[in-house]
């Protein structure tokens, strides 16, 4: 099988580049905490868009500095 890269999320960076506790987002975001763990430890197999949109309007960031491809 092919390596195509992968995405990985960077989420856990820009928390503690902008001082924002993972309680924090999980509350304002409105995500359960174990939704949220499966992104920061890259463990997300289907990415839900409303999701990425809840955690960059959260952090006040853009999709790129949340997460990245990688080949």
């Amino acid at each position: 099988m092919e390596d195509f890269g992968q995405v990985v999320f960077k989420i856990e960076q820009v928390l503690e580049e902008k001082k924002i506790s993972k309680n924090r987002l999980e509350k304002d975001a409105n995500l359960q905490r174990t939704q949220l763990n499966s992104y920061c430890n890259n463990k997300v197999k289907r990415i839900d868009l409303i999701t990425i949109a809840k955690i960059c309007y959260v952090l006040d960031c853009e999709i790129e500095d949340i997460m990245e491809y990688v080949r």
